[in-house]
């Protein structure tokens, strides 16, 4: 009983680690997309989040998730990486 317990409990923990994941890769490929889109419609890739979350409707739970932003130049692609906190 207490073995079927335990892998029961391994089985919602990697469940919980997958989720995790994916909710992250999902975020990092909207932020990623966004820019793209403005850099089709406005010509430039903007120079932060802020400006994605107002003009291009992303949101994310900014108390769980710190996203590393880093545009070099308005008309190259940022470096874009989400990490939860």
């Amino acid at each position: 009983m207490v073995l079927i317990l335990l892998v029961f409990l391994l089985g919602l923990s990697r469940l919980e680690q997958g989720r995790q994941a994916q909710g992250l890769q999902q975020l990092e490929n909207a932020l990623r997309r966004a820019a793209v889109a403005c850099y089709a419609v406005e010509g430039f890739y903007p120079a932060d989040v802020d400006y994605l979350c107002e003009n291009y409707g992303v949101t994310y739970e900014k108390d769980r998730y710190l996203v590393h932003y880093d545009c070099f130049a308005s008309n190259l692609m940022p470096d874009i990486t989400v990490v939860e906190k």
